[in-house]
């Protein structure tokens, strides 16, 4: 395939941004090499500046669930942009959006509009701490929520110690006031609450981490969460930026049947569109502004294009038989795979949950730490992927991503991959 065009804009890139992005994973650091740059996508295909067309799984990372370019959503944001693009003012389509979100979610009543998932979760973990009067949260090692300063921690010396910082620029101040602890790991949260009592405002996790591999966790480590909010006080958040309206509308709540305190979700309420949001019971949002004490504003939230494109994806996303069709695929596409990398013998496996999938270089039976994904494995994902890139397949470019089937995946392209697949394990593992 040709490269470039790519090439030639990436060293342009290197001139005007840092590193040449404007979001580190793009760099293609983790797998070499120089980043695609992507011209146009339509359904399940991408096209860049070569004018090389590959089929899509990284779908911007979650949000595309209808693939590239939907026809009602290409309606939507064309009428809304005739009506304007932005008013820093209230529109219907907020009240449209946000009726359709709660009227079809148990666990909310209401919730507030804002431009990303790190905005929605950094605005959830202020609104535990004003409603709890408590200043600490617990976040698990392998979960990603975000780039606000009290979640770029990483766990210190013990076992229930506090954070670290994890980024330059972060105050230590900030960290720590951030409990660091191994997930799936349920005397760690007893003595963590312990050594801390009545100072936790919330434990915030991702209940299908997904920034990290795919480390499920089940329902009952989840249910044994809500066991121990219940019994100190503390508000448990669920961070549905990526498994939210992913593995059901309801998302990770709804498919285990555990019931958050809080949750914040991600650009899939935007139709891919700038969008994030967090929403609780009426009693805690109403510690919001104006209502409440806790400030949080944006003149951009609730934007009525990013609105607009939400109502149109959510109200396919709630059609009859929707999310049963996706998992089919899924389902479907990772058997394939790993029936074929089990009868080579090789040390890789599929996982999935819903429509998200993760590549696994292990035979473990299920991954559920972050301490359980293979260092050596990220260097197979790196050949696997260029061998995938020349086949005509796109994924996220670090082992550690998850990738996604939309409505837009077709058997053909499914089956069109899962040959890719095949040629590309026997390459990795021949190699």
């Amino acid at each position: 395939m040709r490269r470039e065009a790519s090439e030639a804009l990436f060293e342009k890139s290197k001139s005007l941004f840092p590193g040449g992005v404007n979001s580190p994973v793009r760099a293609f650091r983790a797998v070499g090499g120089s980043p695609l740059f992507i011209e146009k996508g339509e359904g399940a295909e991408i096209t860049d500046a070569d004018g090389n067309t590959f089929l899509d799984f990284c779908c911007s990372y979650g949000p595309l669930i209808l693939g590239h370019a939907p026809e009602e959503v290409k309606k939507a944001v064309q009428e809304a942009c005739e009506r304007g693009t932005t008013f820093g003012a209230p529109t219907r389509l907020e009240n449209d959006l946000a009726e359709l979100i709660i009227s079809n979610h148990r666990f909310l009543e209401k919730i507030r509009f804002v431009n990303s998932g790190t905005e929605g979760t950094m605005s959830a973990i202020r609104l535990a701490r004003g409603y709890t009067g408590r200043d600490k949260i617990i976040k698990f090692e392998g979960c990603y929520h975000g780039h606000a300063d009290g979640l770029l921690v990483e766990a210190g010396s013990g076992l229930a110690t506090l954070g670290t910082s994890s980024s330059a620029g972060v105050p230590e101040n900030y960290a720590k006031e951030t409990i660091v602890l191994p997930l799936h790991d349920e005397d760690a949260v007893r003595k963590a609450v312990e050594k801390y009592k009545g100072e936790i405002a919330c434990i915030i996790i991702e209940p299908i981490p997904a920034n990290n591999g795919l480390l499920l966790q089940g329902k009952d480590y989840l249910s044994f969460l809500r066991e121990v909010c219940d019994q100190e006080g503390i508000l448990l958040f669920f961070d549905e930026v990526i498994s939210g309206f992913r593995v059901g509308f309801e998302g990770a709540a709804g498919y285990y049947d555990v019931k958050p305190d809080l949750l914040a979700f991600g650009k899939i309420i935007g139709g891919g569109l700038p969008v994030g949001a967090y929403g609780a019971s009426a009693k805690i949002m109403g510690h919001i502004a104006p209502d409440g004490p806790v400030y949080q504003a944006g003149t951009l939230s609730g934007n009525p294009v990013a609105m607009a494109a939400g109502i149109a994806q959510i109200k396919a996303c709630l059609k009859d038989g929707f999310y049963e069709e996706l998992a089919k695929k899924t389902t479907y596409f990772v058997d394939a795979i790993n029936h074929y990398s089990s009868s080579k013998g090789y040390a890789f496996k599929v996982f999935s949950v819903g429509s998200i999938f993760w590549l696994s270089f292990s035979d473990k039976a299920i991954v559920n730490r972050s301490t359980d994904i293979s260092p050596e494995g990220m260097d197979l994902f790196k050949t696997l992927h260029h061998e995938l890139l020349d086949q005509g397949i796109y994924l996220g470019p670090s082992g550690y991503e998850v990738g996604f089937i939309s409505r837009a995946h077709t058997e053909d392209q499914l089956n069109k991959a899962i040959e890719a697949f095949k040629n590309a394990l026997d390459k990795t593992f021949t190699a």
